[in-house]
């Protein structure tokens, strides 16, 4: 099994997950919401063990330091397997926008850009590893999808904004993560000029948009100057991105974007209404500022020969 960019392995993962969707749809569109419940909560479980149990097989257990580093939540997507868990019972709104909205899109991205299995030295000895990425990146579109389908949680477009709020809080919680983990040892010290690498466990791009990579070239397009530059000091001026700051206006411009367009799958029909009715009411104010026109045009009409009527009066009077 070698996975490559639009190769026979990368369709079958995607036909396959894609076909386990929607069989669970269909399996359990007609079951109690408690078995519903059930199921994706068990899934999201399996999920939380499966990151745990990774340590048993290659790369994990042929690399100690890996072993010890990637047991932590170090990414977004791993983040999210931890927290989706604890999530799924919560009753908050917002908290079910963010995993729906978030799980989607991560899923989404993972899935069709599958970055890790690409970048595999060893497909071959770390099939269960692809294996893994698969059920995890799956997980987190599916579970938060089929909630929706399912009508557990409803999806508005105009309550999207807590998506890029809450990602911006899991990347600070993955900041102070990897510095812990460069703190107790799990992460490597290397030396007093790496210490916040760009290119060294950043694939959230906590720390800068990274060295030749299209997703992290695309997120700095939207980052502001400041936030690239040393602002003050001996390297005033230098180019350095903030550590997490310099990702809050890319997060805030294109997260939402993407959410608005996945809430008109499922919430289109209240965005159409909303756009009838503001149409009308734009259409009001214009008609209601024309009947004032008129009314206007009038009274000064009325005025204008009011004051030609006074002309010839005095006219009259002067003769």
């Amino acid at each position: 099994m070698i996975i490559g960019m639009f190769n026979g392995w990368y369709f079958f993962w995607l036909l396959l997950l894609g076909g386990i969707t929607t069989g669970l749809y269909f399996l359990l569109r007609n079951k109690s919401v408690k078995i519903q419940k059930a199921v994706l909560f068990s899934i999201l479980v399996l999920g939380l063990i499966a990151h745990f149990t990774k340590v048993y097989y290659p790369p994990y257990s042929t690399d100690e330091a890996r072993m010890l580093r990637d047991s932590w939540f170090v990414n977004i997507c791993g983040a999210n397997i931890a927290l989706f868990p604890f999530m799924f019972f919560m009753k908050n709104e917002k908290v079910k926008n963010y995993m729906f909205y978030i799980g989607v899109i991560s899923g989404l991205i993972a899935l069709f850009y599958p970055q890790e299995p690409l970048a595999k030295g060893d497909q071959l000895g770390e099939q269960l590893d692809i294996i893994r990425f698969y059920f995890h990146h799956w997980m987190l579109l599916a579970v938060p999808l089929l909630m929706v389908l399912f009508k557990h949680h409803k999806i508005s477009y105009k309550k999207i904004y807590s998506a890029p709020t809450g990602l911006l809080c899991l990347m600070l919680f993955i900041m102070l993560n990897q510095i812990f983990q460069s703190e107790l040892g799990f992460i490597p010290l290397r030396d007093n000029t790496d210490f916040f690498d760009i290119n060294y466990k950043n694939s959230s791009y906590i720390w800068g948009p990274g060295t030749d990579d299209a997703i992290g070239d695309f997120l700095a397009a939207f980052c502001p100057k400041f936030f690239k530059t040393i602002p003050v000091g001996e390297y005033a001026g230098q180019e350095k991105y903030w550590p997490w700051f310099w990702l809050i206006v890319p997060v805030y411009l294109i997260v939402p974007f993407l959410c608005f367009l996945i809430s008109l799958i499922f919430d289109h029909k209240s965005f159409v209404s909303d756009v009838k009715l503001l149409w009308a009411k734009v259409c009001a104010f214009i008609s209601s500022k024309t009947k004032k026109s008129d009314a206007a045009k009038e009274a000064e009409a009325l005025v204008a020969e009011a004051a030609a009527e006074d002309a010839k009066e005095e006219v009259t009077v002067t003769e």
